[in-house]
């Protein structure tokens, strides 16, 4: 192999290995640029609206993560969030003294409940996850518009505890990312640290490789199914805290975003690669287009032709990563055993 070919290799072995980094690299390149023409947007408080806008994005790119490595994928976050926010705020309407706590709880808990009857078609009926998920959308959606038809949460409603999560700051970053940044930490080191974790990763990698091996299959699936229910439902329940306000249409059209942001943030939509790392920076990524678009005075509706150019982009660059590294190691078993 020539030393052209060798660094070739080497380079694409390392964005191989850390996306991340490649992906951090892009978020600096465009904050700089669009500083250079508005040095407003590389200040704190533009920071801090780009990690607020990003932040329920992270939080479903989390378990949209956990889905899509075991070669799955559910579009239902969005209605999910959607319905979640609405029993919250609905709650907090009819009993004004409920424990933050419980709110929490009963968020979480209506994600759980429709990631399971997610879960429960993908692995019971062999149904695949993108038709499954896709009805999961339009249901979870259609009951959210039959309780929700007319009714307007309003802020009066919504007690100040859990607001205050919403547009409070720590150590100058918003509360309202604090708690999806400690969640992508421990979630990035449980997908590493956990066997049945890493299970997931070879699920995605081969199905069928994966069931010969003795991994339960559907069960790991199943539960992937439930934790991006979990993080939907929390995140409904952290929209309540950022808008205090909820109507029916909460949510609407976040499944595209965060599926996008998975995928340019390195997570392989053929399922066996990727890091909720990553899928955090792409979330990152997305909004900080969407503010510099705004501030260059670009019109918004370039934003989602960028996210489909970006998705594109990142799925053929991911692909040619794939077989380079490939190459190279075959090359480096072929000069081992010759």
């Amino acid at each position: 192999m020539s030393r052209a070919n060798s660094t070739s290799s080497r380079v694409a072995e390392f964005l191989f290995r850390f996306r991340e980094v490649a992906i951090l690299g892009v978020i600096i390149v465009v904050v700089g640029l669009t500083a250079l023409k508005t040095p407003a947007f590389a200040g704190l408080s533009s920071i801090q609206q780009i990690l607020t806008n990003a932040a329920l994005f992270i939080l479903l790119a989390i378990g949209e993560t956990v889905v899509i490595v075991t070669r799955n994928v559910d579009l239902s976050v969005g209605s999910t969030l959607g319905l979640s926010a609405f029993v919250v705020g609905d709650l907090y309407t009819h009993h004004p003294g409920t424990n933050m706590v419980l709110a929490f709880a009963v968020g979480i808990g209506v994600g759980v409940l429709c990631g399971a009857l997610i879960g429960v078609v993908v692995t019971l009926a062999k149904v695949p996850s993108l038709v499954v998920s896709l009805a999961g959308l339009y249901v979870y959606r259609g009951v959210l518009n039959i309780i929700g038809i007319g009714v307007q949460i309003e802020p009066t409603s919504i007690p100040m505890s859990l607001q205050k999560i919403g547009f409070l700051n720590v150590l100058d970053l918003p509360w309202i990312f604090v708690i999806p940044f400690v969640l992508v930490i421990v979630a990035h080191y449980a997908l590493r640290a956990f066997r049945a974790n890493r299970e997931l990763y070879a699920i995605g990698s081969n199905p069928t490789a994966a069931e010969l091996a003795g991994i339960p299959v559907a069960k790991r699936v199943f539960w992937a199914f439930v934790v991006s229910g979990a993080m939907a439902g929390l995140g409904g329940v952290l929209f309540v805290a950022e808008f205090a306000t909820v109507n029916a249409t909460a949510g609407t059209g976040y499944e595209l975003l965060v599926v996008a942001s998975c995928v340019i943030g390195g997570v392989a939509i053929f399922g066996g690669a990727g890091t909720v790392l990553g899928a955090a920076f792409g979330a990152i990524l997305l909004q900080v287009i969407n503010q510099s678009l705004v501030v260059i005075n670009v019109s918004p509706f370039w934003d989602q032709a960028l996210a489909g150019a970006l998705i594109l982009v990142t799925i053929a660059v991911d692909r040619l990563l794939t077989l380079r590294v490939a190459r190279a190691v075959r090359l480096k078993e072929e000069a081992s055993h010759g």
